[in-house]
């Protein structure tokens, strides 16, 4: 679908007002980091739900939840098919503990913001030391009663199209022994990388999947579930 003078309008004006308020609210976490887990933990869902209300009001993008999302120390299995989704989740669920690249953990200032928050930093390229990393701060995270938010394909997939899940995610399954709270999201066909367009994006909560299951049926519930919003 191809883009047009509104949206481009729409879209600049979006860039303007949400990246330049988000230097504010960067600034504010490092302060109010300095004060505790709470002001910190207030300043990410303060930004993620200016994030919502640019995106309502400059974009024509509203959001419907269909389910209930959990606030409890599950793993969060989430499709992913554009920022709109990484950065919502504040919004969606009490302190959600997000599976960041190793790559974005390193960036100078966002990284110290994104350890202090708290996150599960995922490293590629060091096997299974970096699994053991993952699952001991996924436990201390879920011990705490904060939901897992992993995006099980990787990386971001174009609406409507389907790829395999990461072998991690199954690893993560078996090791930690949490049930999966899959979430199907249409964010790809409005949310684009430049140019947004209006309309809803819809979440849509799927039913829990209880640990204990076989990899290959784990991953072929979670697949449709997650899929459940393409056409």
């Amino acid at each position: 679908m191809r883009s047009n003078a509104a949206d481009v309008i729409r879209s600049l004006a979006f860039y303007l007002v949400f990246y330049g308020g988000s230097v504010g609210y960067v600034l504010g976490f490092w302060l109010a980091a300095r004060f505790g887990e709470r002001p910190a933990r207030a300043v990410v869902r303060g930004w993620s739900m200016f994030h919502r209300r640019c995106a309502r009001w400059l974009l024509g993008i509203r959001v419907v939840v269909e389910g209930e999302m959990p606030n409890e120390g599950v793993l969060v299995a989430v499709k992913h098919e554009s920022f709109f989704e990484a950065i919502d989740a504040p919004a969606q669920m009490d302190w959600p503990a997000p599976f960041p690249k190793g790559e974005l953990a390193r960036i100078p200032g966002w990284g110290w913001a994104a350890r202090r928050y708290g996150v599960v930093v995922v490293e590629r390229d060091q096997g299974a030391k970096a699994l053991r990393q993952m699952v001991a701060a996924s436990r201390r995270f879920a011990a705490l009663g904060r939901p897992l938010v992993i995006f099980p394909e990787g990386t971001r997939i174009p609406h409507g199209q389907r790829a395999r899940l990461q072998s991690g995610f199954a690893g993560l399954y078996k090791l930690l022994g949490m049930p999966v709270v899959p979430v199907a999201v249409d964010s790809g066909q409005l949310y684009h990388r430049r140019w947004k367009k209006p309309g809803v994006i819809t979440l849509r909560v799927g039913e829990r999947i209880e640990p204990g299951l076989p990899r290959a049926e784990l991953e072929a519930r979670v697949t449709e579930a997650i899929n459940a919003l393409n056409p």
